[in-house]
């Protein structure tokens, strides 16, 4: 009999690097809320590139890019007191980027998403979004991924903003479902049926491309 929790374990609980990452993060937190406020550029330097990498997968512009990241760190030690440690320091601050991107995203009513323009062959970057939507062999990768990138922006501005940011969250940043769903606020189902129905549609739209 297969150990469901044994295959599943990948998705839905954070690896050992993971909690290891969190158990250090909270030593840095607890010295920033006793008072050692220098003891946060820590974790700036630590999560700064990433924060600002979901961020522009999200806005596809450089520029509210980096000024939503700045925004995310300034919130983040703004409210450093009130984090417990129910969850990890790592999707807390995440929690705050995802949130104020939405909230950046509704307002401007901003529509572009999804961007591909820093994959190269030995980046695992959205390995397997592109991976899973293709059926060939024996082609270049660079120049599929170049040919693909221009169909896949379209088919992701189909998707709503939750579903294009859980698709993100784990194709770009590699986050577990359980981890999405600590960011987002939801449970793991929701966050696995939102990326069920992401590929589907992806898929779907980008059948006649790949099957050419």
């Amino acid at each position: 009999m297969i150990d469901a929790a044994k295959v599943l374990g990948k998705t839905l609980v954070a690896s050992p690097e993971r909690r290891q990452e969190a158990d250090a993060d909270v030593d840095v937190v607890r010295r920033v809320q006793a008072g050692e406020v220098a003891a946060f550029d820590v974790l700036i330097g630590k999560y700064r590139e990433r924060v600002y990498g979901i961020i522009y997968n999200m806005t596809s512009n450089r520029e509210d890019a980096a000024d939503l990241t700045q925004d995310t760190f300034i919130k983040a030690f703004q409210s450093i007191q009130r984090f417990g440690g129910q969850s990890s320091f790592f999707t807390w601050l995440y929690r705050i980027a995802v949130n104020s991107t939405l909230s950046h995203l509704r307002k401007s009513r901003l529509r572009s998403f999804f961007s591909l323009d820093t994959l190269h062959a030995d980046e695992p970057v959205a390995k397997d979004v592109v991976e899973a939507l293709t059926d060939k062999t024996g082609v270049d990768r660079d120049t599929y991924v170049r040919e693909l990138q221009e169909k896949l922006n379209d088919a992701m501005l189909k998707l709503s903003i939750k579903h294009r940011t859980v698709v993100t969250l784990f194709e770009i940043d590699g986050l577990s479902h359980q981890e999405i769903a600590e960011v987002m606020e939801c449970s793991v189902g929701t966050v696995r049926s939102r990326l069920h129905y992401a590929k589907q549609l992806l898929q779907a739209e980008l059948q006649p491309y790949i099957r050419r």
